[in-house]
This record gives structure tokens, C-alpha cells and sequence, in this order.
């Protein structure tokens, strides 16, 4: 029986081979995007789980608001994690990691190369983290300073052999340091929330141990089996805020209760991050890699299941549409006594067969199209991923999951044809007012239209991002990475590149306008720190010429000055922060530096401008506050170039580069690149979104064509009558279209509050964003509308076209 379902179910497919192909493409298109979307959701989702313990990490979060400054930090202090292990019996372990300064210079023969991924780390990450090791032992590899673990990979690229035990790397941090290799580890997965190449040992790392109030450290715990989370969680953080958190902060600033604190507006809240939640739900600055989003997970995931209903939904369309072609089948096969189960089974069979089929085709789309998804979607997956157990039963099952989705309908539809009925010729199979086919086609033109509204907004706050004045200008301003390196060399060389033709201005900093790892320190009104007076400000070490270099305005005061001899005591504030001090006119006023909370020891700095606010962090946060203080700092050298000179200014940097430290490497970028690498998230889902919109368009636009070939089709007699008693063409292809067209006007307005709905939910991630426009709603539904009109009149001009001598012979 079921062999002879499938010989009938090719038999059909040959016969209706326009049809078929139509539903076959449309299927496989769909069914490619959704297995793409899967591949990219199920590596999002997962992250960090190839760890044994990972539903027993929690990572321990910061929120902290000071002087009107808030932050969600991933930090805590040095000492939250040891104090946890000692206090609380539900700690199994705890571990560190502190990466703050970014990056390693690292010897590989007579060349230094700037490694990136790189960290310090206590030996217990290694008992929380699942990290094997393939030489060496991990348990004690990080107990003595000057010791490093590397990846399998680091120890092929620096030694050739994974055999590298004892042997000895060289780092340039500002003096030159050797590690001892102590253990080599298997390559860290890529989805992994941090992937290190070198781990360094924690006891390398210059810091002022000891601080409560200073966070700096991705400090993990893992619990003992069975803890009560929740219970554990506030407990434990209360407790260690009231015995550790409030003396120190008495001390420094003279709060006894948080309730003081709180008073003026201040926060301090600790969390437990589940490790297996970091990835997709911290949200937070300075994580150790761009975290994800699970929103973007559940928004994917939508956009594939609407995408694979579209091309369900073809199917049904098409097949129900076609139902008076199997009717005089369906009767014959009832009459000879076929029950209703049987003829089911069968076009079941069919439509199982066709999903299969477009199973395969699809499965071949997605191995033509994942290098580009992955370029899009910024993922390193391969087709071994399609291979795993869970893929592969997917896979598996899909075909018929789809088959049943799409051909249930058409099934029980047929299958419930009247043998009488049909045999006398009296079927009535419906056309384009079929209120059914009618509600399938607005569907897909819904799912279209939302993703087309979704797609221009991305695009338009993208643009306004790029397009926004941020209080600096990031064109044409070439940085060049490490110029600590040089040594005393530094300001020779900056002095040198200014001679050049095309270089403009120059200057020497610390920091520059784009996020980066950072923290904010402790400032003060007065000499004294209190909560009432006390704020938090970043501390930005810059030259002369870094207001200028950046095209920054002064909005009160001066700028730094070499006739000055008292600027190494003052500060430029930004205007939030001169603002939130209150003062009439700041210029000539105080501001104390806490540099040693402990002993509350300060130093003085005199107010001598104010800049105007500019953006240094993401657009989705407002602008911090912010002092500019002038000191000698060689980490970044930037100059401003003329455009037409960037290719030269780059040779001679680097020639001039070699000639001042030929072992260290030359990295260079330009500022507008690196503001716009902030927001890749962004970009990405842009790009997504505008493929997936244009595929649901393709396989709505196949299925309206199929839908339209049909209807013509059917009223071919009526076609050529209305000619013959002299229709028009024009009047022709409007009565065949203006059906189809109403259809899409209606999901036009069905869509739009849907796509403003999602689109403004999208937008309050954002600090600065745009206005949805009423106009972006026009264009998308005058985008559906000609696609529709293009796609349903290409059959429509074709059968007004026809000769209707031939049509009426035809009937």
C-alpha cells in the first residue's frame, strides 16, 4: 500500500511539474532558513553548557550607583571571593580572573605579537571550569607568579610542539617578564563565555590588594549540590554587605547603614550571575567576550517558524486551490470503495514526499549559503554541526513535521470530497475569495511586512548612530596601538609624524572616545569624602594637544597650557559632571581625588574648563561623568590626517616605528572603525533581518505566483468571453489582481502595529534613538503592494493576453 502511495505521489509530481516546482523551491528555501536559524539559536543557546559544573558557577554581579554615576559592573573586589569561601559552607570553591590590561606582548622569536586573549587567573579555574589539560597539572600550574597556561594551539604557534613544559614565554608589560609554562590545555570551545589563549597567574598581576570597595575581578563561585540558590543569595550578600561593605565605607565616607547610602540616591547591589546565563542575559559592560542576546534568540527563533509556515502555507494554498484536478480521483477512488483514512494516508504520503525532497534541497542551500551567514551573523559554524546527535534527529524528523504541518489540511480537505457531487460535476473549489486561502495570504504578507518595517528602523538607528553628532570628531583620525612601547621614545615619535605632509595633530593618551575597559574612581567637593559629596568620574590621563587632536569644544573655561606650570593639578570636567556639582560657574573651584580609600587620602585639582559632553561609551548608555587630567601617558598615539595622505601617513608611521623598536609589532586602526565595531551586535542583525525579510518576500511572492498561475487558469472560459464582448487588457489584469492586492492592503494594517509594537520595544535599548516615523509604514506597504502587483500581474497580463478564440475552444 504505502509503495503504491509513493509511485502515485511521483505520478502527481510529474504531471504538475510548474506546481510542483513552485511548492518544492518554496519548501526548500523555507526549510534552508529555518535549519540556518536553528544552527545559529542552538549556538546561542549553547554556551558555557560544555561545563560538568556549569548549573553550579554563579558569577557574582555589581550594580552600583554613586554621585548620580549608576554602572553593572561584572567586578567585585579582590576579596569577595576568599571572604565567600571562608564565611559561607555552600561555597565549594572560588576563582578569579582579571583582565585589565587587555592585552600581552608576547615574544615569538625576535618579534613581539600583541596577543588579546589573555587573562590572569587564580589555579582554581581550572576545578570550576571544565578545561582539560593535555600536559601539566592545572590543580597547582597558577600557585607560583611568573607561570602561564597556554592552549593547545599557543603552544603549536609558539613552539611547534604541544611538548612545551617548562619552556619559557616572553611578555613586554612596560618592563620585560618570563613565564615559566606550567600546563597546556585543550583549545577553549568557542562558545565559551571567555577564550583565552594565555592564562597568566594571578600573583603577576600589580595591584593594591585588599580593597572592599574597589571591583576589578570576574570573581565565580560554585556551589556545593543541593543550595538553596535564592535563600543563599541574600543571605550571604547582605551578610558580607553589612560585616565587610559598610565598615569600609564608614571609614572612607561615614556611612553606618545602607539606608544612608540610599538616601542620597545611591545604590550598591550584589547578584549571582548563573554562569550558564551570562552569555545571553548579563547585559553587562566589560564581560570578557561580546555577550549575546537572548531577545535576538526569541526574535530569530519567530522569524524562522513564521518563515517555514509561509512555506507551509504555499503548499496548502496551492493544493486546495488545485483540489478540482483530484476530484474526479478522489470520487472514482470512494466510489471503488477506498475509505476516507486511506485517501489521508495518501496525500499525506505526498506532501511528506515533497517536504522530504525540499528536506534535501534545502539542507544543500544551507551548505552554499553558511559562509555567508556565518560572515553576516559574526559565527564560526561548520556543517559537522548538522552532524550532532540532537542535529541529526532534527533532520530527521523535520520532513515530517513539515509534510504534516503542510499537508494536513489539503488532506481532510480532499479527502472529504462527495463521490455524487463530484462524479455530477457540481465541486465548487473556490477561487481567490476563498476565505481560507484568504487568511493564509494575508498571514505571509504580515510575516513580510513586519520584517521589511523591522529591517528599515535597524537600518535608520544605525544610520542615526553613525550620522550623530558626538561631541568629537572620529573621521580621519588614525591611533596607533601600544605606543608604550617606545618608551621615552613615545613623544619623538609623535613630534616625528607631526612633520609629515597629510598629518595634521597629535597627541598622546590613555584613552580615547570608545569603549574600553575602564573603570571609574573615587572624587570629592571636599577634602573630606562623604556620601553627600562624594562622587564617581572616569580619570582620563591626556597631553596638550588631546582636546584639539579630537576636535572637542571648550564650553567654559581653557585648555591645558605649557604657560601654565600649575596644569599638573588641574582637571577639565565634562558638562554632566560640572552640572551635577552644582556650581554656578566651576571654573576655579576644587575637586579631590580619593586615590587611597582606605586612608582617605586625597589630592587637590583645580576646575580650569569644562568640555563640551561627548559620547565615549555605547549610544545605549547616557554620557558619564568624566574628568581630563594632564599626565604623561604613552598606552594610544592618534593623529588627525588628511584623507588623500592616510596611505602614505601609515608607510612612514611604520617605517618611523621599526626604526624607534624594531621587535614590537605596528597596530594601527582608525577611530571611526573602532566606534562603529561597537555596535557589530546591531549590525548583524541587520544584515539578518534584511536576508530573511527578502527570503519570506521570495517564498510568499512564489506562492502568490503559483496561487495567481491557478486562478487564471480557472477562469480562462470567463476571460475570453469578457474580451470577446470587449474588455480591455488593463480591465482584465485589474479584475485578476484586485483581489490579491486587497489581501495585502489588509496585512498591511495588521502588520504595522505589530512591526511599531516589536520595533519600540527594539529602541529602548538605546539611550539616543529615533522616532518611528509614520513613513517608514508607507514604504514597507508600498514595497508588499508592488511586489505583490509585479508578481501577480506577470499572470495576469499573460491570460489577458491570450487569445480568447483559443480559450473559449478550450472549454
Amino acid at each position: 500500500m504505502f509503495k503504491n502511495y509513493i509511485k502515485i505521489a511521483f505520478r502527481n509530481l510529474a504531471k504538475n511539474k510548474v506546481f510542483s516546482v513552485i511548492n518544492i523551491a518554496g519548501l526548500a528555501i523555507g526549510i534552508g532558513c529555518f535549519v540556518l536559524i536553528a544552527l545559529y539559536v542552538m549556538d546561542e543557546l549553547s554556551f558555557d553548557r560544555f561545563n560538568t559544573k556549569g548549573d553550579r558557577i554563579y558569577r557574582i554581579s555589581s550594580d552600583i550607583k554613586f554621585g548620580g554615576a549608576e554602572t553593572r559592573y561584572p567586578f567585585t573586589s579582590d576579596m569577595m571571593g576568599q571572604i565567600f569561601k571562608k564565611d559561607f559552607p555552600e561555597v565549594e570553591d572560588y576563582t578569579r580572573i582579571y583582565t585589565s590590561n587587555g592585552s600581552k606582548l608576547v615574544k615569538k622569536g625576535s618579534q613581539f605579537i600583541n596577543e588579546i586573549k589573555v587573562g590572569h587567573a587564580d589555579s582554581t579555574l581550572f576545578n570550576i571550569f571544565t578545561l582539560p589539560a593535555i600536559a601539566g597539572d592545572t590543580r597547582t600550574a597558577l600557585n607560583e607568579p611568573n607561570t602561564v597556561v597556554i592552549t593547545e594551539s599557543t603552544a603549536k604557534k609558539y613552539f611547534g610542539t604541544t611538548n612545551a613544559i617548562g619552556k619559557i614565554i616572553e611578555t613586554n608589560d612596560n618592563d620585560k617578564t618570563l613565564y615559566k609554562v606550567t600546563a597546556i590545555i585543550k583549545d577553549i570551545p568557542s562558545n565559551a563565555h571567555f577564550n583565552f589563549d594565555f592564562i597568566f597567574s594571578m600573583k603577576n598581576v600589580d595591584y593594591n590588594w585588599g580593597q572592599i570597595m574597589s571591583h576589578n575581578f570576574h570573581t565565580y563561585l560554585l556551589l556545593k549540590p543541593g543550595t538553596d540558590v535564592k535563600a543563599f543569595e541574600k543571605r550571604s550578600l547582605d551578610q558580607y554587605v553589612n560585616k565587610y561593605v559598610l565598615p569600609e565605607a564608614n571609614q572612607v565616607m561615614g556611612i553606618s547603614s545602607m539606608a544612608d547610602f540610599e538616601r542620597e540616591g545611591n545604590k550598591l547591589k550584589y547578584s549571582l550571575t548563573p554562569m550558564l546565563d551570562i552569555h545571553l542575559y548579563s547585559g553587562r559592560p566589560f564581560e570578557l567576550s561580546a555577550g549575546g542576546n537572548i531577545q535576538y534568540v526569541y526574535i530569530f527563533s519567530l522569524v524562522a517558524i513564521f518563515i517555514l509556515l509561509i512555506a507551509c502555507i504555499n503548499f496548502m494554498n496551492l493544493t486546495t486551490a488545485r483540489s478540482a484536478n483530484r476530484a474526479k480521483e478522489v470520487g472514482i477512488r470512494k466510489v471503488l470503495g477506498t475509505d476516507k483514512k486511506s485517501l489521508i494516508a495518501q496525500f499525506l504520503s505526498e506532501s511528506t514526499l515533497m517536504a522530504l525532497v525540499s528536506t534535501i534541497l534545502g539542507i544543500v542551500l544551507v551548505f552554499l549559503a553558511l559562509p555567508f551567514f556565518n560572515n553576516v551573523s559574526g559565527k564560526t559554524m561548520n556543517v559537522y554541526n548538522l552532524l550532532t546527535p540532537l542535529f541529526l534527529f532534527f533532520l530527521l524528523a523535520l520532513p515530517f513535521v513539515v509534510g504534516l504541518i503542510s499537508g494536513s489540511y489539503p488532506a481532510f480537505f480532499l479527502s472529504s470530497f462527495k463521490p455524487i457531487q463530484v462524479l455530477k460535476g457540481k465541486l465548487k473549489t473556490g477561487g481567490a475569495n476563498s476565505s481560507l486561502r484568504s487568511v493564509l495570504v494575508v498571514f505571509q504578507f504580515v510575516t513580510s511586512i513586519v520584517l521589511i518595517i523591522g529591517t528599515i528602523i535597524i537600518y535608520r538607528q544605525l544610520n542615526y548612530i553613525q550620522s550623530k553628532s558626538l561631541g568629537y570628531s572620529k573621521d580621519q583620525v588614525l591611533i596607533i596601538n601600544d605606543a608604550y612601547t617606545l618608551g621615552k621614545n613615545a613623544e619623538t615619535f609623535k613630534q616625528e609624524m607631526l612633520q609629515q605632509p597629510g598629518v595634521v595633530k597629535g597627541t598622546l593618551s590613555g584613552f580615547l572616545p570608545t569603549p574600553s575597559n575602564r573603570s571609574d574612581n573615587l572624587f570629592s567637593k571636599s577634602p573630606q569624602l562623604d556620601v553627600k559629596s562624594g562622587f564617581s568620574m572616569q580619570e582620563w590621563n591626556v597631553d596638550y594637544d588631546y582636546i584639539n587632536t579630537l576636535g572637542m569644544e571648550l564650553v567654559a573655561g581653557r585648555n591645558f597650557s605649557k604657560d601654565f606650570g600649575t596644569d599638573s593639578s588641574a582637571v577639565i570636567l565634562n558638562e554632566t559632571t560640572a552640572k551635577s556639582l552644582g556650581y554656578d560657574d566651576p571654573i576655579g573651584k576644587p575637586v579631590y581625588s580619593i586615590y587611597n580609600p582606605e586612608t582617605n587620602e586625597t589630592r587637590k585639582y583645580t576646575i580650569i574648563g569644562v568640555v563640551k559632553d561627548f559620547h565615549f561609551e555605547s549610544l545605549k548608555r547616557d554620557i558619564d561623568k568624566l574628568g581630563l587630567f594632564l599626565r604623561r601617558s604613552t598606552g594610544l598615539v592618534s593623529f588627525k590626517v588628511n584623507a588623500a595622505n592616510a596611505p602614505q601617513v601609515i608607510k612612514t608611521a611604520e617605517r618611523k616605528w621599526k626604526a624607534l623598536s624594531p621587535q614590537m609589532p605596528f597596530n594601527y586602526k582608525f577611530l571611526d572603525a573602532e566606534f562603529s565595531s561597537v555596535y557589530n551586535a546591531e549590525q548583524r542583525v541587520g544584515k539578518i533581518a534584511l536576508s530573511f525579510a527578502a527570503l519570506a518576500i521570495v517564498i510568499a511572492c512564489l506562492g502568490l505566483f503559483g496561487l495567481a498561475a491557478y486562478i487564471a487558469e480557472q477562469r480562462t472560459k470567463e476571460i475570453g468571453i469578457r474580451k470577446v464582448l470587449g474588455a480591455s487588457a488593463t480591465s482584465l489584469v485589474a479584475m485578476l489582481s484586485k483581489d490579491f492586492l486587497k489581501l495585502v492592503v489588509i496585512s498591511s494594517i495588521i502588520a504595522f502595529p505589530l512591526a511599531w509594537w516589536s520595533m519600540k520595544n527594539w529602541l529602548q535599548d538605546f539611550a539616543y534613538r529615533i522616532n518611528i516615523s509614520w513613513w517608514v509604514f508607507v514604504i514597507a506597504g508600498v514595497i508588499a503592494i508592488f511586489i505583490a502587483l509585479i508578481t501577480v500581474s506577470f499572470q495576469a497580463i499573460k491570460a489577458a493576453m491570450a487569445n480568447p478564440v483559443k480559450s473559449l475552444r478550450t472549454e
